[in-house]
């Protein structure tokens, strides 16, 4: 009998460690995800306030220059140079210092004809005289070259600048940082938002947007993976950026002024759970 009691107590004891730890596996796979979510979601809030602050700084340009920022995806001198990168020049300057009021959104920083660099590292160079801004915070605009971000940087000077989302992840450069925010200014003259045209990056085919403005920087896929974006459809980026309240006609949201794209949380544009300053809607 003694025997037998000793074993029921123990058998009684397995089964009450047991069932604590089958307790705390439902409480774990019940509370990480929530915690998951609200960690996601903070980060969208987040997300949504650096895109505003944008919004207010491109404003600001717009008020100081009575235009948005070219976002063609070519400088006057045939060289690649984004939308992204041309954002990021009109806010910060080419060397993060403000914008030169002189600047033609050259690659290189030069003048329009090529012959002298308007912007330089130089100190002695710098002429508070002709620059304007910059426009949003140097530490909190989060502004990083394009070689620190990606290995290859395709087409692209590496050493141009690109304004980053808030989803920073260490890249081959050691530092943490997000993906680029996408910049796309509206063709007011144009009235189209057709996903089965083929535009080319000098002719947008009658499109408000020609996707071509960021279409190099997509290209260049997600760093450190071999996925590619799926924004780089460009039937996808006009279904995407489709205004869903006018149902009589194709038209994209923000007719009259510019769209920004940030890659979200999976890093990766044109999925679900992309960022934008209108309301996206994901489309297969």
């Amino acid at each position: 009998m003694k025997n037998r009691g000793e074993n029921l107590k123990g058998k009684n004891t397995f089964i009450f460690i047991a069932a604590i730890v089958v307790f705390i596996a439902i409480c774990i796979s019940t509370i990480l995800p929530a915690l998951n979510n609200i960690r996601k979601f903070k980060k969208k809030v987040s997300q949504i306030n650096q895109l505003n602050s944008t919004q207010s700084a491109i404003e600001l340009f717009n008020k100081e220059f009575d235009s948005y920022p070219p976002s063609f995806a070519f400088d006057g001198a045939g060289q690649h140079y984004c939308g992204a990168m041309k954002l990021c020049e009109a806010l910060m300057g080419w060397d993060l210092k403000g914008f030169h009021q002189d600047s033609v959104f050259r690659s290189d920083g030069m003048k329009k004809a090529g012959t002298a660099k308007l912007y330089s590292k130089e100190p002695e160079a710098y002429d508070p005289n002709v620059r304007i801004g910059p426009f949003l915070k140097p530490e909190n605009a989060s502004a990083y070259r394009l070689n620190e971000i990606f290995v290859d940087v395709g087409p692209f000077d590496g050493n141009n600048y690109v304004l980053c989302d808030i989803y920073t992840k260490k890249r081959h450069s050691g530092k943490k940082i997000g993906m680029p925010v996408l910049y796309y200014k509206a063709d007011t003259s144009k009235n189209l938002h057709d996903p089965n045209t083929t535009p080319t990056p000098a002719d947008s085919m009658g499109n408000i947007y020609n996707y071509w403005d960021n279409h190099a920087l997509v290209n260049l896929g997600r760093p450190g993976k071999t996925s590619t974006h799926s924004l780089a459809n460009p039937a996808r980026f006009y279904r995407n950026t489709r205004n869903n309240y006018v149902t009589t006609e194709r038209r994209p949201y923000r007719t009259d002024s510019y769209i920004l794209i940030s890659a979200g949380y999976d890093g990766e544009y044109g999925t679900a759970d992309d960022i934008c300053n209108y309301q996206w809607k994901y489309r297969e």
